[in-house]
């Protein structure tokens, strides 16, 4: 299953001009609020220059790329969680998410129109994490309704969620978010069944002025507080180069002093949040394709991503990290190394892993 990231904040903050960056799929992006009123959703390859080193190595004939998600949600306001400016529908659409971009405006170009008059970056995210908040308490206040019936009867597991939803409350009614409180052992499904909004790991990303190159310190102290990342992206930037051929683009960036894309950036951030970790297959004549697990998952869960039937089979899995592959030229020249290493269902996939898996049909 791709991964999905919504792209949220404030209207005219430069979440569609992002969004047009990453995706070159042309959302309308006006100087107005509420001009994306359905979620654009975009399925963006996830490039990965050590799949292209295996390809090579392997002679594999095509490759395939994991896919990441953009959905890019209408801009919210304050009171969105009572359903100001369509914000019910906006909240339901963040939910779907399993990461969350909050773009926040920390440019001061005078001809985008701020919808509270001033450009306060902090306020901005304030105001949105406040509706985040609000929004998850009403929810959480409605499924303790719906729980403590069932710990009434002395179901354990029932019991177990009413008191970490107190919990959850409590620290919603304080203002902070329902990631800080430890989902119980004894039940893992709650955070899943409570939908929560603010649970979602963060991305901030500061749409800068041009030239500009570091998140503001007031952003970055916040997001240090969260526990979330944040990078400084100037929309405007990345959205022209996004208009211009690859080769053109990257002049562009070598005379601006760009490294990396947005798409990587941001990529690389929501994954760090993720805890995702990319794991590769590939075989002479055979697609080459990359795939991502959560860190500490196993070969056996692996074998899952790649196919249901892989992982009802699994018997083994071949296993050798990218750089020994290649610096090997291939299989053949692995084995004959000995790094081509057997591993069974346990087996703790690494970041940048080459997998063959063996199963019975």
């Amino acid at each position: 299953m791709s991964t999905r990231i919504g792209i949220v904040g404030l209207p005219n903050a430069g979440k569609s001009s992002l969004f047009n960056a990453l995706t070159k799929a042309g959302a309308e992006a006006a100087n107005y609020p509420f001009t994306t009123i359905e979620p654009n959703v975009a399925v963006v390859p996830v490039h990965d220059e050590r799949l292209v080193q295996v390809a090579k190595t392997v002679g594999a004939s095509e490759i395939v790329w994991d896919t990441i998600d953009f959905h890019d949600i209408a801009g919210l306001v304050a009171g969105a969680h009572k359903g100001e400016g369509l914000g019910n529908r906006f909240l339901a659409n963040i939910r779907e998410t399993d990461a969350i971009v909050h773009v926040v405006r920390a440019h001061g170009d005078e001809s985008v129109v701020h919808p509270e008059g001033r450009v306060d970056p902090l306020t901005d995210i304030e105001t949105i994490e406040t509706e985040l908040v609000l929004a998850d308490l009403e929810q959480a206040q409605r499924r303790i309704e719906r729980v403590a019936k069932q710990a009434k009867s002395a179901e354990k597991t029932a019991i177990a969620e009413e008191a970490w939803l107190h919990e959850v409350i409590s620290e919603l009614q304080s203002g902070r978010p329902a990631r800080g409180v430890p989902v119980p052992e004894d039940v893992p499904h709650a955070l899943r069944d409570l939908g929560a909004l603010t649970a979602k790991p963060v991305l901030y990303v500061a749409n800068v002025d041009e030239g500009a190159d570091e998140v503001p310190a007031a952003v970055a102290e916040h997001a240090a507080s969260e526990g979330a990342g944040a990078v400084a992206i100037s929309s405007r930037i990345e959205s022209e180069l996004a208009e211009l051929e690859e080769g053109e683009a990257a002049l562009m960036r070598a005379e601006l002093g760009v490294s990396e894309s947005s798409l990587q950036r941001i990529v690389q951030g929501a994954f760090s949040l993720l805890r995702l970790i990319a794991f590769f297959t590939a075989g002479e004549g055979k697609p080459a394709q990359s795939w991502h697990l959560r860190d500490g998952l196993t070969a056996w869960h692996a074998a899952g991503q790649i196919h249901s039937d892989i992982q009802k089979g699994f018997v083994r899995a071949e296993v050798i990290g990218w750089r020994e592959l290649v610096d090997a030229g291939g299989y053949a020249g692995a084995r004959e190394r000995g790094t081509l290493r057997l591993e069974g269902r346990d087996y703790a996939m690494k970041d940048g892993d080459v997998i063959t898996i063996k199963f019975t049909p």
